[in-house]
């Protein structure tokens, strides 16, 4: 199953997407008699999220049929919510991204920090790069959005408490960075630093999560391509690492670093490719431009 906020009249609501375009919730409702929320982070911080999905495993599709559908073509995408709790990122996440920055990847722990929610913009919206960066960078990752609350999970239980996944592209003012790694939060939380969407995707939709393919594209050319099963620290196990940190809550977020950084200028068009995933794309916009 495949949840997304899309705009219409100029609220942004939850939509269910189909091979046809996209349902709102709000009309699911009204046909099957439901009371699912019609936002996307209260789905799934109601628990509502697991019966949607065994719905639209079992019968779901037959009975969107007749309700209005918005061509994929004609939906206008929000970032999938605004306001998660916490969004965890990890850094150097691929060997070959740390060779990038001439950096040591890290092998015994994840290098993991904390983005704000002000960072959130969605698909299509436009990153901008602030007056104090000369070199920014994105980053697309795999986002793995936390769906009940849970501490301590072992790697093998992970699995269990995911909602599932998503797109994303993370910003960095790679300049900033560079001065001191103690700048690591402020290079990392400009407005617009984080966009994410436009689908979260459950888990049974994917196949074999360690060979999905994750590429950083800009200007339509692949800058960097890597398989999840690359990484040195695999989703399940960031999933347990992190909630032995801290209690891991409904709609949190763990990006799991990029294959490759890419630095974007005023007019770029910057994507996130998964297998299987709709694409995530951003333009961007230079403000000392």
């Amino acid at each position: 199953m495949r949840l997304a906020t899309i705009e219409l009249q100029g609220n942004e609501t939850a939509g269910l997407v189909t091979r046809n375009g996209v349902v709102l919730v709000e009309d699911i409702n009204k046909k099957m008699n439901q009371q699912w929320a019609t936002d996307v982070f209260e789905i799934i911080r109601s628990g509502q999220l697991d019966l949607m999905r065994i719905w639209y495993q079992n019968a779901g599709e037959n009975d969107v049929k007749g309700l209005r559908t918005i061509p994929l073509n004609e939906v206008n995408y929000k970032p999938l919510y605004r306001h998660p709790r916490k969004i965890w990122g990890i850094g150097l996440n691929y060997v070959e991204h740390a060779a990038d920055l001439s950096e040591k990847a890290p092998n015994t722990e994840p290098a993991s920090f904390m983005k704000p929610d002000t960072t959130i913009i969605g698909p299509n919206d436009t990153i901008v790069i602030p007056f104090q960066s000369d070199r920014t960078t994105a980053e697309a990752e795999l986002g793995i959005i936390i769906g009940k609350e849970c501490k301590d999970v072992s790697e093998e239980d992970a699995s269990n408490v995911i909602a599932g996944f998503t797109t994303i592209i993370d910003m960095t003012a790679e300049d900033i960075l560079q001065k001191n790694p103690r700048y690591l939060t402020r290079s990392k939380s400009f407005d617009t630093f984080f966009s994410f969407g436009p689908h979260l995707v459950t888990a049974e939709e994917i196949d074999e999560l360690d060979d999905l393919s994750v590429s950083t594209v800009i200007n339509g050319k692949v800058h960097r391509k890597n398989v999840v099963s690359n990484m040195t620290f695999r989703p399940w196990f960031l999933v347990s690492f992190h909630s032995k940190v801290m209690k891991l809550l409904p709609g949190d977020i763990i990006s799991t670093g990029t294959p490759g950084a890419v630095v974007i200028r005023d007019g770029d068009i910057v994507a996130c490719h998964i297998d299987g995933f709709d694409k995530l794309v951003n333009t961007v916009k230079d403000l000392k431009v």
